[in-house]
């Protein structure tokens, strides 16, 4: 059996997320949060690292999503 722990995001972060995956395949705000942190987990992972400037291309393609402020 999977554990879970719980990540804490701001309530009007919360509440922009849940506009945003209106109408989309994701069922909930941390539906769309395992999705983002496995794609960043998966993308260090076939790189063997995760340079400074790869997290901050990532930050600012979230940032333009409307996830990051």
């Amino acid at each position: 059996m999977t554990e879970y722990t719980t990540v804490s995001i701001p309530k009007d972060l919360a509440a922009r997320v849940e506009e945003t995956i209106e109408g989309t395949s994701f069922q909930s705000t941390s539906d769309l949060t395992r999705f983002l942190l496995r794609s960043i987990v998966i993308q260090h992972q076939k790189s063997g690292e995760l340079t400074e400037a790869e997290f901050e291309e990532i930050a600012e393609q979230l940032r333009g999503l409307g996830y990051l402020e």
